[in-house]
């Protein structure tokens, strides 16, 4: 039930259709008895700047979750910015502060270490290889390297995205090892794809999986269904790994803690979901 009370958290993005995000919060919200709804606002992006602003006039805002392809452009509209999206370079939760700043975080690589860490998989002193430096990768990035991880291998065909991604890291984590260029996933302790391969029928795999040992945890990102090619290929190499969708429900919680509310767990947000 909506009322005079009800804080308001807006979903911003173009277009709206595909937008899941209220379809996990508001169960929630309903089910704890939390005074707050998610709408989803469809806004252009020659809109976006000047509604961000107004949006956050309201009495009743609590906050935003930003979604494409609004990320980036929020970047340059924030008071205060996190280390994690300055790293990812884009941002997908706003924030009204206390005396009316925009604070500004990313969650989307939170949600995939959080996890790792869930499935037993250690990341504090810990190799990772990447295959994608876009927005995704970008976040999955950031959070490792506030996790701790000591190297992290990066792989992207777009050589401005992947040296823009490098530079920030060695910015802020300038103890973390970068190393760009290779694909082989030999002797690393974790390997990700990041990039939307897995997505049509025909692509081809990430990376050699052959090449994959055993004790390797692999993590995916792709959604379009829970074991993709390659997560099928590594799983009959015997690899521990994370499908897609675990760093959707994985961040929520660190949303929820964002914005103040009562936190819980991705196991119990997959039960509550009318996704």
């Amino acid at each position: 039930m909506i009322s005079g009370t009800t804080r308001l958290i807006a979903h911003l993005g173009f277009p709206t259709e595909s937008f899941k995000a209220p379809l996990i919060y508001n169960p929630y919200f309903e089910e704890q008895g939390i005074d707050a709804v998610v709408v989803p606002m469809g806004c252009r992006p020659e809109d976006y700047p000047d509604f961000l602003k107004l949006l956050f006039r309201l009495s009743n805002i609590h906050g935003a979750l930003i979604t494409m392809p609004h990320k980036i452009r929020t970047m340059d509209l924030l008071d205060e910015i996190s280390t994690n999206a300055r790293v990812a370079g884009s941002c997908n939760a706003v924030k009204l502060g206390k005396d009316g700043r925009l604070n500004g975080d990313m969650f989307d690589g939170e949600g995939f270490v959080r996890g790792l860490k869930r499935k037993g998989q250690a990341i504090s002193g810990a190799t990772a290889l990447m295959i994608g430096a876009g927005g995704v990768g970008s976040a999955i990035a950031a959070s490792l390297a506030g996790a701790g991880l000591t190297g992290l291998a990066i792989h992207d065909d777009n050589k401005a995205a992947l040296d823009g991604l490098k530079t920030r890291l060695n910015t802020y984590y300038p103890a973390l090892q970068v190393m760009t260029g290779g694909t082989d996933p030999a002797g690393f302790d974790i390997v990700i794809n990041a990039t939307p391969l897995g997505m049509r029928k025909n692509d081809p795999l990430p990376l050699d999986v052959t090449r994959l040992a055993p004790d390797t945890f692999v993590g995916e990102v792709v959604m379009k269904e829970e074991i993709t090619p390659f997560l099928a290929a590594a799983r009959q190499r015997g690899c521990r790994y994370q499908v897609g969708t675990d760093m959707l429900f994985e961040q929520i919680p660190a949303y929820l803690e964002f914005f103040g509310f009562a936190t819980t767990t991705a196991e119990h947000l997959r039960r509550v979901a009318k996704v």
